[in-house]
């Protein structure tokens, strides 16, 4: 290898130690003589590196200069990955549900105040509910899967939800901040979230959060179908179903993340 290649090579092993010991700090952020004797190199090295991070958003400074910490673009970086990881994990699960229910499942993520439709899966069924669209984006809350998102967040995280995402509820009638409330407490009652034909008269949605090692909720799976087909006893097996599939899913995210630190571990 010649020998730019050797340094470029060294250079991004330096800046990638940089991150770590960022990425380990608290809110705060690091002083520069803090960093340089964690990653155990001269300040005049870390300086570099960390001017050049800050150049490509991936280190940030307090007001003073003084105190160093991750960046919103390398946020933005690993939002985006986990968000890859979390669709490729899910598409096994929303095949299984497609046959097993013969209606159409999604699989819904969390951006901002928002819901966002990142894979679906049509069932046999020949009448299709096809209500969301990949890429489609709806306010938290409306909707099934929307639904399953921001019910089971904090009271404290939905009492704000509610109030900022007021003006983009207002095309969906069925959705004011009182009858959101209500489809809330309903939905944390019984364990998943049901749309019942709030959007699509003739058509009825069930969703679950996909809850994560820690706790959090990462994802929501759903299924639609038209309305005779989302009545008990099959809304009760759809939801069986959903459960279960969230339950795995949830539990492979954390073994996966659990694996990567393990791994990154035995590196150190």
């Amino acid at each position: 290898m010649p020998e730019t290649g050797v340094a470029s090579v060294q250079t991004i092993g330096r800046a990638s130690m940089v991150l770590k010991v960022l990425s380990e700090s608290d809110s705060e952020g690091m002083r520069l003589s803090d960093v340089a004797l964690a990653v155990g190199l001269g300040k005049s090295t870390v300086s570099r590196l960390l001017r050049a991070l800050i150049d490509v958003g991936y280190v940030e400074t307090d007001e003073l200069g003084k105190r160093y910490r991750l960046g919103y673009c390398l946020y933005n970086l690993g939002h985006a990955a986990r968000r890859f990881h979390i669709i490729e994990l899910a598409r096994p699960a929303l095949s299984r549900l497609a046959t097993s229910t013969d209606d159409t499942i999604f699989l819904s993520l969390r951006d901002g105040d928002q819901a966002h439709c990142v894979a679906r899966q049509t069932g046999a069924y020949p009448i299709r509910t096809l209500t969301l669209s990949v890429g489609d984006r709806r306010p938290l809350g409306v909707g099934a899967g929307s639904l399953a998102l921001l019910a089971f967040e904090p009271e404290s995280e939905t009492d704000r939800i509610i109030a900022t995402t007021r003006e983009a509820r207002r095309p969906f009638a069925a959705f004011d901040d009182a009858a959101l409330r209500e489809m809330i407490r309903a939905a944390r009652a019984r364990g998943y979230a049901f749309n019942d034909g709030h959007i699509v008269s003739a058509m009825n949605a069930v969703g679950v959060p996909v809850i994560d090692a820690d706790g959090r909720v990462v994802a929501a799976l759903s299924v639609a179908a038209i309305r005779e087909r989302v009545a008990p006893p099959r809304l009760d097996e759809m939801v069986a179903l959903l459960r279960a599939e969230a339950l795995q899913l949830g539990s492979m995210i954390g073994r996966r993340r659990d694996v990567h630190e393990l791994v990154a571990t035995e590196k150190e």
